[in-house]
């Protein structure tokens, strides 16, 4: 089946001139072969996905969703059709994942810039930027600036309503304060794009092309003596004042968006009068908490059940949990953006509810 499929692509229209340098067809079928294999175990080249079967009872995925999850509307996305580039110009086809055709194009590697949902363009990607149009979020702090702009910090109004800032949003925290993917308080600095060593600072770095698996080979030769990557930590405050500063920064951002989460159950229920909860993998993420037992179950995590009790303070918070929750690879992707947003959501919620502040520590 993989060799059908490895002569399929070989046949297939390409957009661009031949990414493999001409070699004998039997050593091409079996790269073409290892390179598919390592593509269909990969997230982009999962058939089953939600990612890409979500649309299937509406026969088509709408332009707003097309540019990420399906390969026609990515090719349509970067122009390589002949359409306007950094537009979807119509809905796309179902039940097709990211392929080769999605990044080897001639508009795909010439890509270098990219805009993201602040309004902001970063320039200079390389080959990361097709990367980051796909892993930077559908939200930015900006929007939520713009919704809670003019109204009182914690008063419940019916015109709020949570934003999402969607997933897989690496690119939108390593660039920090760059893009503004998290929500800023005012009057704080916070770190922009996180430079690692050059050999680490580019997506297909730490990233296999293919599988998107990490690979950790060049880690550990300068982080020696750790055998999880999560046990790395360059920054040695205590920031989640839990008296332990002998694991790694991950476990710093974990603590510390657990005592946000908890932080944002004291505050609805105490300030905006309504239990939260939150539901992880559940769209939209938070709902009431009915029964008030601190947990949401699958009957309260329904749509019906949204959370509705909004204030200004609880929406801020609760975007820069999600934004943190939904990039797991954060301890990586930069640290002091991801620990900067935990500490300054949890130090608003501190002016209404009872929080020690005492034994956190800002990067």
């Amino acid at each position: 089946m993989l060799g059908a499929l490895a002569a399929h692509v070989l046949a297939a229209p390409i957009l661009a001139a031949p990414i493999l340098a001409a070699s004998p067809a039997t050593a091409l079928d079996k790269n073409l072969t290892d390179l598919i294999e390592a593509w269909l175990a990969s997230p982009h080249g999962d058939y089953q996905s939600p990612s890409f079967t979500y649309w299937n009872k509406d026969g088509e995925v709408p332009p707003a969703c097309a540019a990420c999850h399906s390969e026609p509307g990515f090719i349509d996305y970067l122009g390589a059709d002949g359409s306007t580039p950094l537009k979807v110009d119509r809905p796309a086809a179902i039940n097709s994942p990211i392929g080769c055709a999605s990044c080897h194009t001639a508009a795909a590697h010439a890509l270098d810039s990219v805009p993201f949902p602040s309004g902001v363009t970063v320039d200079g990607l390389g080959s990361s930027a097709v990367c980051t149009v796909c892993h930077q979020g559908r939200q930015s702090g900006d929007a939520v600036t713009a919704a809670t702009q003019g109204r009182d910090e914690d008063a419940v109004s019916s015109e709020l309503a949570f934003l999402n800032v969607h997933y897989g949003v690496a690119a939108a925290v390593m660039h920090g304060a760059e893009v503004r993917g998290g929500y800023q308080y005012p009057g704080r600095r916070y770190a922009g794009r996180f430079a690692h060593v050059p050999s680490a600072n580019t997506c297909t770095a730490c990233h296999d092309a293919h599988t998107t698996e990490v690979t950790s080979d060049g880690c550990v030769a300068c982080h020696r003596g750790v055998d999880d990557l999560r046990a790395i930590r360059t920054r040695h405050a205590d920031f989640d004042g839990d008296g332990k500063t002998d694991a790694g920064i991950h476990a710093e951002i974990v603590g510390l968006h657990g005592m946000l989460g908890r932080a944002i159950q004291t505050y609805a229920a105490e300030v905006a009068g309504t239990p939260i909860g939150y539901a992880k993998g559940r769209f939209p993420y938070f709902f009431t908490d009915s029964d008030g037992d601190g947990r949401i179950g699958d009957e309260e995590a329904v749509p019906a059940n949204r959370y509705a009790s909004w204030t200004p303070r609880l929406l801020k918070a609760a975007y820069n949990y999600q934004v943190v929750a939904k990039d797991a690879g954060a301890y990586v992707h930069n640290p002091a953006y991801a620990l900067q947003l935990l500490y300054d959501s949890l130090e608003s919620l501190s002016e209404r509810i009872d929080l020690d502040m005492s034994g956190l520590h800002r990067p």
